[in-house]
This record gives C-alpha cells, sequence and structure tokens, in this order.
C-alpha cells in the first residue's frame, strides 16, 4: 500500500516561498502554496509602478501560472492567521486551514512606524501592488491638485513632496519622483510649474543608503541633489499629519509624505510561541528551523539570520538563498541526512537614483553614475520572471529614456479620494 508523500505548507508566494517551491519541483513530496494575493511580486522594481513608469502586470505574474507545470504544487489564495504548531495546522482568514508535515513561513514584512501607527493614513508606504497604485494616484492628484488651487500658500503645500527614509527605496523614489516633475510634466499645466516642486528625503541616520560604502553614499547624495532633491540627514521625523510633517522642532507643509523608514516582521510569527527580535521576526537556527519545532522553517523578512556577527540583510537576493535553502533541508531529511547550516552569498548593493544615475558594490567593484545605472538595468530585468515582463520593461525603459515619458499615468477613481489621507479605490494595472 503507497504511503502519502510529505505535506509541504509554504505560507507566501514572494521570493523565499517561490524559490522554494521551485527548488521542490523534483521531490517526492505534495505542496500547498498559500498567499494572500494570486501573484509573484517583484519588489525592487515596484517603485516603477508607484512613479507611473510601469503597469502592475510588468512586475507581476500569477503564481498559478508561473507553477502551472510543477504537478507537486497546489496553490491557493488565502491570509494565514495563525499557526496551531501542536495540531501542526494552519488556519486561514477563509475559515479553512491546512495540515501539514512540514511548515515554511515566508509571509514577508509590512511597515514600520516606530510606534506612531497614526502616521500611517497620511505616510503610505510601498510594499504591495496596492500600495504602489495608492501612491501612484497620491502622487499625480497632488499636481492636480495644485493646478486648480489658487492660494500661492496652498499650491506650494501640494508641490510640496517629503520621502521618509534614505534607503534604497526612498532614494530611488525621490530622484524619480524629481525627474517626473523636471521633464515628464513640462509643459503639461498651465497654472503651475511643475519643476517649482520641491522633493526632500528626509534620513535620522548620519547618511543615505547606511548599507553602501560612504564613498558610493555621497556619490548618491550628490547625483539626488543634481536631480533637484533636497537630501536631508540627521533629521528624525517628529510628527506627520494630512498638512505635513514636524522635524527638527520645525512643522513644513507638505500634502504628500512617503514612509520608506522602517519594516516589521508580519504579525504571523506570533503564534509560534518563540523567541522574536524587535521587529517581530523570528530567531532561527542556522538552518532556518524555528527553535524546538525542526518541522517549521522561517525565512526571507520573517526570519532573523546572524552570519558573521552581522545580520543577512532583508534583500530579494538573500529571501531567494533562504527559500532554496529549505527546499535543500527537507530534501536532505526525506534521505535521512542532516541540513547543513545556512550561508549566505553577499553579490552586493544596487541602488538605482535616476536617468543614467546609480550605485553599485558588487563583489569589491565600486561604480556610480551611468555604467552603475546600466549595470542595475541589466541585473534587474534578467531577475524578472517571465520573458514578456523583460521585454516589456526593457520597451518602457527605452521609450522613457529617449522621450523622458511614463507610460502608466493614468488616475482612476472618484478624484475626491486618494489625495491625502483618504481611502483609495484599487486600480486597474
Amino acid at each position: 500500500m503507497a504511503t502519502a508523500s510529505p505535506r509541504i505548507v509554504i505560507v507566501g508566494g514572494g521570493f523565499a516561498g517561490l524559490w522554494a517551491a521551485r527548488a521542490l519541483r523534483s521531490a517526492p513530496v505534495s505542496i500547498l502554496l498559500i498567499d494572500r494575493a494570486n501573484h509573484h511580486l517583484f519588489q525592487p522594481l515596484l517603485y516603477q509602478v508607484a512613479t507611473a513608469g510601469l503597469s502592475s502586470p510588468d512586475i507581476a505574474a500569477p503564481l498559478r501560472h508561473i507553477l502551472r507545470k510543477q504537478g507537486n504544487v497546489e496553490v491557493r489564495m488565502a491570509r494565514v492567521e495563525r499557526v496551531d504548531v501542536a495540531a501542526r495546522r494552519v488556519h486561514c482568514d477563509d475559515g479553512g486551514s491546512a495540515e501539514y508535515d512540514t511548515l515554511l513561513l515566508a509571509s514577508g514584512a509590512t511597515h514600520a512606524y516606530f510606534g506612531h501607527d497614526d502616521w500611517a493614513p497620511f505616510a503610505p508606504g510601498l510594499k504591495t501592488l496596492d500600495d504602489a497604485l495608492l501612491l501612484r494616484r497620491r502622487l499625480l492628484l497632488a499636481f492636480e491638485r495644485a493646478e486648480a488651487e489658487i492660494d500661492p500658500t496652498k499650491r506650494a503645500a501640494w508641490l510640496s513632496f517629503a520621502i521618509v527614509g534614505g534607503g534604497p527605496t526612498g532614494v530611488e523614489l525621490a530622484g524619480t519622483l524629481a525627474e517626473i516633475a523636471r521633464h515628464t510634466l513640462k509643459r503639461e499645466f498651465r497654472h503651475i510649474d511643475p519643476a517649482a516642486a520641491r522633493v526632500r528625503l528626509i534620513e535620522a541616520g548620519p547618511r543615505i543608503l547606511s548599507s553602501f560604502p560612504e564613498s558610493l553614499s555621497a556619490k548618491a547624495r550628490a547625483q539626488l541633489e543634481r536631480l533637484g532633491v533636497e537630501v536631508m540627514t540627521g533629521m528624525p521625523v517628529e510628527a506627520i499629519d494630512a498638512q505635513g510633517y514636524r522635524s527638527g522642532g520645525v512643522f513644513v507643509p507638505a500634502r504628500t509624505v512617503i514612509w520608506a523608514a522602517g519594516v516589521a516582521a508580519s504579525t504571523l510569527a506570533r503564534s509560534l510561541d518563540v523567541e522574536l527580535d524587535r521587529a517581530g521576526r523570528v530567531r532561527v537556527l542556522p538552518d532556518l528551523s524555528v527553535p524546538g519545532h525542526p518541522e517549521i522553517f522561517v525565512a526571507g523578512d520573517l526570519a532573523t539570520v546572524v552570519q558573521d556577527g552581522k545580520p543577512v540583510p532583508g534583500v530579494a537576493p538573500a529571501a531567494k538563498q533562504m527559500g532554496k535553502h529549505v527546499a535543500r533541508a527537507i530534501r536532505d531529511r526525506l534521505a535521512g541526512r542532516t541540513p547543513p547550516p545556512f550561508r549566505y552569498r553577499d553579490d552586493g548593493n544596487l541602488a538605482t537614483i535616476g536617468r543614467m544615475a546609480a550605485v553599485v558594490d558588487v563583489y569589491g567593484l565600486k561604480l556610480s553614475g551611468v555604467l552603475a545605472w546600466w549595470f542595475w538595468l541589466a541585473a534587474h530585468v534578467f531577475f524578472l520572471i517571465g520573458f514578456r515582463n523583460r521585454l516589456v520593461v526593457l520597451l518602457n525603459w527605452a521609450v522613457a529614456y529617449w522621450s523622458y515619458q511614463r507610460a502608466a499615468r493614468i488616475i482612476i477613481g472618484h478624484p475626491q479620494l486618494g489625495a491625502s489621507g483618504g481611502e483609495d479605490e484599487p486600480e486597474a494595472g
């Protein structure tokens, strides 16, 4: 009598979860992949959707389509609310549940406002396609509101943009927004000059891109300032509301504030009843399993992994490597072998700033400017899933390069919604 295949439940269809599922394609297991969305998202290019350079399908693909040829995988669209460790079962928001022999939690992270969750309605972050569409709507509506405003002070507030957080996401948003104001929207308005918009990048630490070498951080700042971005370091934000923000004791009117300053792990980790770090991430063992529960693995932004005295960064390459490692660990256990410890291979850092401007730190090679931008573009196009995605992104970037135009500048929904601190209707990609 044949025995049932081991049941693997993977929570999260991001880089860690999807790479684990694909790496188990030939393993004698039955896989259930559960995600609250029906798609895999290429998060490094999410800011391009937020700034109207790309549309949603350019950087996302349905999970069922990606895994259609992998017969040992079933996909379920649901949100996992908790894990019953004793019963080895996950419970979903649709009332369903699923048993597992082995569980991989890779549900990612969300925005962290450092104890100021009341700022969230006024300073949305960027983690999902819904977030990107909301930001795109707010950014484009700000110029429309400014065009219609006759009071100079109120008009200036609509043309004031603040990005809180000087990491790669904040830098990319600030640089792209400055280009939109100074080039894309040129000669399109009759009562305002979009180039008069003020774009501020606010960082609490001493420099932007703190994960990069100091020399590249300085070059990134110089490139941003050439684009017209006001880079403000050593300036923690003290308050945010619908009218603007306060920093250094001074209130700055800004009707569009974007949060790119911090992340917190998915709350799902709390149901494991194990030790978490300050960001809510699980302190996993060297093989990425949970202490006391070898049948549970945690990967991606939900895991805290320390290697050579330094934490493994929460970036896409690290999540992919963790997913592959978990798949290997599962195969090793099925074969009666002890899984090796996870070792992160640091391939370096990339960040784009604007048209023909970027910084790259890869294997000791430090680049900035035009060459770094081409390197960044090639790397991101290469890692997109699917030929269609790569082709569309290349075409859109080619058009944007020569014309400064952005392909997805369409505002959908009621014009009174989503301008500043309001509710947004979902948009088409």
